[in-house]
């Protein structure tokens, strides 16, 4: 599904048009990417799931190309761990 997909759908399901969809779902991701910024950095949507910023330690990888060693710095990056009536319609 695409985002286009999602507003169209959103708009059927909302009874709105697609413009108001759009701006709900553009609200709506901005609001979780201004909660994942904060320093605890979690967003929980009961029933659906908690989308949760969790720091990666550096590592060393490999190449695939190439075979080399490399050094892959930390950082950031979202989790999301699907709540319980997510995981039971799937």
């Amino acid at each position: 599904m695409t985002k286009a997909d999602l507003v169209e759908q959103m708009a059927k399901d909302a009874g709105i048009s697609k413009a108001a969809a759009n701006k709900a779902l553009n609200s709506f991701t901005a609001c979780v990417k201004k909660a994942l910024k904060k320093k605890d950095g979690k967003l929980t949507l009961v029933g659906f799931g908690t989308f949760a910023k969790v720091r990666r330690k550096a590592r060393k990888g490999v190449n695939p190309a190439t075979g080399e060693k490399i050094k892959i710095k930390a950082c950031n990056v979202v989790r999301f761990r699907p709540g319980k009536k997510l995981k039971d319609t799937i």
